[in-house]
């Protein structure tokens, strides 16, 4: 199917183009129609699989540009995300040329300078939930005018004390807003949320299941105190052309980066204690290609997208198999091939199972030997056919 015949503008078909997107997705072509006629929705599936556009393409269709009003909220959970939809809207507006303006709202930056902003009446104003929420209530975002509310990564900002927020964002809007839920995973709380927020919304999954079948998952098993030393030898055997390196704490990465450095691998690192401008520069790095290896705690695993991440390694072991299913999925993204590899020591092994059982993948056991990435799946776990040195995934470059 083509956008076209999914009622998508003209402009906005050719602003794909230029992005080098000409098909939709299968999210894409269930949301689209529901969107576009107003309904309240939850799109369900996989990470990768286009679901920023899937609600961006019916918001800009049912835009009005030449009203001078808010009309669009969109709600992220970390700024990473949030910048990163921001960016998408620019590029969309630019693409199509369409007089849309977008503002980002999130914290770190001046309030002052975003109240400025507010007054030229942005059409579409992204953020996180602290800081749309504080202007709201500041009188300085408008909401009346309001017509559809996004929960990006519904499963993360739908728990826990964010859901206040979200809450009361949602009902600073009207009541005939549009609410539009956006996640890769589904869990109980956030489920409920939602119910209670749009009892009559529409459920929309695509996909065959929560786990992209272009990632090829890997463990290896070191002692605790070897794991950075492996991660090295790691690095230089599987040559990533972007590599994603997922621990739990942020003083963690700092001393992961820094041995990483000291062995001239280029190495950024990003995680929730860094301010906001340390944080984009290590974004803006790892894009570019400036460094080819980003350390991140779990606040990079949801929702970003980056072009080019080949790998996947799990320096600290997740211990619960969605948290393991958000930081994998920042490879293989749009069709492209991917490898995650897990470090675990012997105790840490265990949780192969639950991944395997709970996510329906694979794990294959890995051994580093003479700068090669072999398998060891025959020493360990029989009935398993051994295979020859894990491949590298054919990628594209950015």
């Amino acid at each position: 199917m083509a956008f076209a015949e999914l009622d998508l503008r003209a402009e906005l078909v050719l602003a794909l183009a230029k992005q080098h997107i000409t098909e939709p997705t299968p999210i894409q072509v269930a949301a689209l129609p529901v969107l576009m006629a107003g309904k309240d929705a939850y799109l369900n599936a996989e990470t990768g699989t286009g679901k920023t556009l899937a609600y961006l393409l019916p918001i800009f269709c049912r835009l009005d540009v030449a009203k001078q009003a808010t009309q669009v909220v969109i709600v992220a959970p970390t700024h990473e995300l949030a910048i990163q939809i921001q960016r998408q809207c620019c590029d969309l507006a630019q693409n199509a040329g369409y007089p849309i303006r977008s503002l980002l709202l999130i914290g770190g930056t001046a309030l002052d300078r975003q109240i400025d902003k507010l007054k030229q009446k942005p059409h579409i104003v992204v953020g996180s939930p602290g800081r749309i929420l504080e202007l709201i209530r500041m009188g300085r975002l408008k909401t009346q005018g309001v017509w559809s509310v996004v929960i990006d990564e519904a499963d993360r900002l739908l728990i826990h004390e964010s859901l206040p927020a979200v809450r009361a964002i949602i009902q600073g809007a009207p009541r005939t807003c549009q609410l539009i839920f956006a996640s890769a995973t589904e869990q109980r709380e956030s489920a409920e949320a939602i119910a209670a927020l749009a009892p009559d919304l529409v459920l929309l999954r695509a996909g065959a299941g929560p786990v992209n079948e272009n990632i090829e998952h890997l463990y290896l098993v070191c002692e605790e105190r070897d794991k950075p030393e492996q991660l090295r030898k790691l690095l230089h055997a599987l040559r990533p052309e972007r590599a994603m390196v997922f621990v739990h704490r942020g003083e963690t990465a700092e001393r992961v980066a820094a041995r990483l450095a000291h062995h001239k691998i280029p190495v950024a690192d990003l995680h929730a204690a860094r301010d906001k401008r340390d944080r984009k520069r290590a974004m803006d790095d790892f894009r570019s290609g400036e460094v080819r290896v980003l350390i991140a705690s779990d606040v990079g695993a949801h929702g970003l997208d980056i072009k080019g991440v080949t790998h996947i390694v799990n320096l600290d072991v997740p211990t619960q198999s969605k948290a393991y299913l958000h930081r994998v999925g920042r490879t293989a993204r749009a069709g492209e091939k991917g490898q995650a590899v897990t470090l675990m020591t012997a105790d840490e092994a265990r949780l192969v199972r639950r991944y395997e059982s709970e996510l329906g993948i694979v794990m294959h056991h890995v051994r580093l030997r003479e700068g090669r990435v072999i398998s060891a799946d025959a020493d360990t776990r029989p009935g398993r056919t051994q295979r020859d040195q894990p491949r590298r995934p054919a990628t594209k470059r950015a």
